[in-house]
């Protein structure tokens, strides 16, 4: 196969050449087209927006502004009455405190929580009936603060401390504002709260303007919102009186008529448990306290305690409280389920729990099966640190408080029988007993 030839350079050449020249007689352009640069208008930065879109965006903008004003009407002249008050620092928003939710708020069951018949009718032997005397209500109580100090010209005169009542003489658009805020609280089911609300926890005379909002009407979705931004804005002590005078009356109501705790209720009551030192004082102990506490009521609160993360100190300090109070069937409850929780208690604690068991050796009536449970709860517990004195106590006891189930475990765990009890058996196999040809290996 012959060798391929391929064209000469000067055969290249000429051809080029006799290219350009039909070219240039086609009349064909003979530099290149110059790119000509588009000018940028407004419309093509980004930075401007047309006119024509302008436009429309401010009248749809006036459009919602106008329905805004026609459905918030009255918000905007509360608005304007409060240019004049001194508003302080401003509180948090409500909607913006959604992280610290409790977790476990969504495993709350508000069907009827069912008892035992038999515990009930036990436990009101040691009820005390609610009487009528003592204020009842916030208007009460307010009321005969001030007139059992309105002739204390010094206390009338002084600021006084954050955390007491005193009075002050308020405009009348003031009062008509918080009237309406009360009115709005009333029928408040979802959404934000006035900003004339969020402000009461900074004022001097909280309880007074308070009291200008009718809690007793509350919705219960409001009083969940109010005990989110009274718990996280005011001090242990005024929240103590929040929870003593509004939110405590009111749970106990709801209970009490319809047999179970609604569930924005039992959301405010988990929100409690945030300031510890006021939800012991302000809630479980006046509780305790009182003497008419139902085993429904104890049942619910003492739920709070089990799932909540309370701090030892104030746990201790609330458990030697119920322990020094007079005995009623409320007290096994919260008891239980604060030594269930398995604290390291100081002794003082201690010796003062083992003291309230022994004061009711003389007790004439039969003690109830929780006072019991309880009994036995304390001595798995805390066995190791009763000293032979307190046991022997307790074992004599006993013998004139006893339950035919309950008391022998006591006993048990007393003695050190039911740690032995409690260690797996030993396995023993009787070699002389199984078959040679049985045998695997």
């Amino acid at each position: 196969m012959g060798k391929k030839k391929f064209p000469r350079p000067d055969a290249l050449l000429k051809a080029r050449g006799a290219l350009d020249e039909e070219i240039t007689a086609s009349g064909a352009r003979q530099q290149p087209r110059e790119k000509q640069k588009r000018k940028r208008t407004e419309e093509d930065d980004p930075k401007f927006i047309s006119s024509d879109l302008s436009n429309k965006i401010l009248t749809k903008a006036q459009q919602l502004l106008k329905e805004e004003r026609k459905e918030d009407g009255k918000e905007d002249e509360s608005l304007k009455r409060m240019r004049h008050i001194s508003l302080g620092k401003e509180t948090k928003d409500s909607d913006e405190e959604d992280a610290d939710e409790f977790p476990e708020d969504q495993d709350y069951d508000p069907g009827i929580i069912e008892l035992d018949p038999k515990d009930e009718e036990e436990l009101s032997k040691f009820l005390v009936k609610r009487g009528d005397d003592g204020p009842k209500t916030l208007y009460d109580i307010i009321q005969a603060k001030i007139e059992a100090k309105k002739d204390d010209a010094e206390w009338t005169l002084g600021a006084g401390e954050g955390n007491e009542f005193n009075i002050r003489d308020m405009d009348p658009e003031v009062v008509e504002m918080y009237k309406e805020v009360g009115q709005l609280l009333s029928r408040y089911r979802t959404g934000k709260l006035p900003k004339a609300f969020k402000i009461i926890p900074n004022m001097v005379n909280w309880e007074q303007l308070l009291y200008l909002t009718d809690p007793d009407h509350w919705t219960a979705a409001a009083m969940y919102q109010a005990t989110r931004i009274f718990a996280s804005n005011l001090n242990p002590r005024m929240a103590q009186r929040f929870y003593n005078l509004i939110l405590l009356p009111r749970m106990r109501d709801d209970i009490e008529e319809y047999k179970k705790l609604n569930y924005y209720l039992y959301q405010a009551l988990c929100k409690t448990t945030y300031k510890p030192a006021a939800f012991y004082k302000g809630i479980i102990l006046p509780l305790v306290e009182c003497g008419t506490c139902t085993l429904r009521e104890a049942t619910i609160f003492s739920s709070v305690l089990a799932r909540g993360s309370l701090p030892i100190f104030h746990s201790a300090a609330a458990m030697l409280k119920i322990a020094e109070m007079e005995y009623t069937g409320s007290s096994s409850v919260f008891l239980r389920t604060l030594i269930d929780k398995k604290y390291n208690l100081p002794y003082k604690a201690i010796d003062a729990i083992c003291a309230h068991f022994l004061r009711q050796k003389n007790e004439e009536r039969d003690m109830p099966v929780l006072w019991h449970q309880c009994l036995l709860s304390f001595v798995k517990q805390y066995r190791t640190d009763l000293n032979d004195a307190q046991k022997d106590a307790i074992k004599e006891l006993i013998r004139f408080q006893g339950h035919y189930l309950i008391s022998p475990e006591v006993e048990r765990e007393l003695s050190g029988q039911a740690a032995e009890a409690a260690k797996p058996p030993k396995v023993e196999f009787n070699v002389v007993n199984v078959r040679p040809d049985t045998m695997e290996f």
